[in-house]
């Protein structure tokens, strides 16, 4: 695609997002457009944010897990950028009207002390380079409709990233075997979801690893101080204005949120 075509995809989700609505799918209307077409109109939302003070914090990864593969139809991971007024503390209330197609994960994310620059990251290279992990719950918001949607549309909508909110107890990487890291996902004192952090490519830095590798084909890289959202290891959760969200991570704490 050309630069026109990659600049009116941003300018039409850029106007999605202030509508709080959804554009009919891309590839319906780009059948010609790849994955590397998809993650430059991520790119120009990227730099239309940082160019209007947004400060990038981190990136997600998305799609790590069978679970969420089978959900969505998808069976290759992608990721997102995010900026720091996307960031919720935990326990705090949040405006549901401003995302669309609210639905929650649950993740581990991995906070830097390092950078990470593929290619040939290995799972020891991140494990190495992080401070320490701590849980966190993913908001996804739909700018683009899901019926259908392939790898290519969900990249342009910055992997489907909305926000999301950190609690819970940081660990150092050797305090716990993290790939049995596990969780409990309530929605008004009701379970709805459960997972076993392992299901994120049979270890949750596992997507770590394959970020960072893939940043380095577009000649970026992880800065220490990022905090990478490593794959969620249930399937999305719907959620509702008034509805409480509650993950309990066991020896690893909580995160709560409630959207009004």
């Amino acid at each position: 695609m050309d630069q026109n075509q990659i600049i009116a995809i941003a300018d039409e989700l850029a106007e999605a997002e202030r509508n709080r609505s959804m554009v009919p799918r891309l590839t319906a209307r780009y059948p010609e457009m790849t994955i590397e077409d998809s993650y430059a109109v991520q790119n120009e939302w990227r730099r239309r944010g940082e160019a209007a003070g947004r400060r990038l914090v981190g990136r997600k990864i998305g799609l790590t897990s069978k679970v969420m593969q089978e959900a969505t139809g998808i069976t290759e991971p992608d990721y997102g950028a995010i900026f720091d007024d996307m960031v919720y503390e935990n326990g705090s209330v949040i405006e549901h009207g401003q995302y669309t197609g609210v639905r929650i994960e649950v993740e581990l994310a991995f906070v830097l002390n390092e950078e990470l620059a593929g290619p040939n990251v290995n799972l020891y290279d991140v494990l190495r380079a992080t401070e320490y992990v701590v849980p966190a719950l993913e908001i996804l918001s739909s700018r683009i409709e899901m019926q259908g949607r392939t790898i290519v549309d969900t990249i342009s909508d910055n992997a489907a990233m909305g926000a999301m909110v950190v609690g819970g107890r940081p660990v150092k990487v050797d305090e716990v075997d993290l790939r049995w890291v596990s969780a409990l996902l309530y929605r008004n004192e009701t379970i709805e979801e459960s997972g076993v952090a392992a299901a994120v490519l049979n270890h949750p830095a596992s997507g770590v690893v394959w970020l960072a590798n893939k940043l380095a084909q577009h000649g970026d890289s992880l800065k220490a101080g990022e905090i990478v959202l490593a794959g969620s290891f249930t399937r999305p959760m719907w959620v509702y204005p008034g509805d409480t969200v509650h993950a309990d991570y066991r020896e690893l704490g909580s995160v709560t949120c409630r959207f009004v």
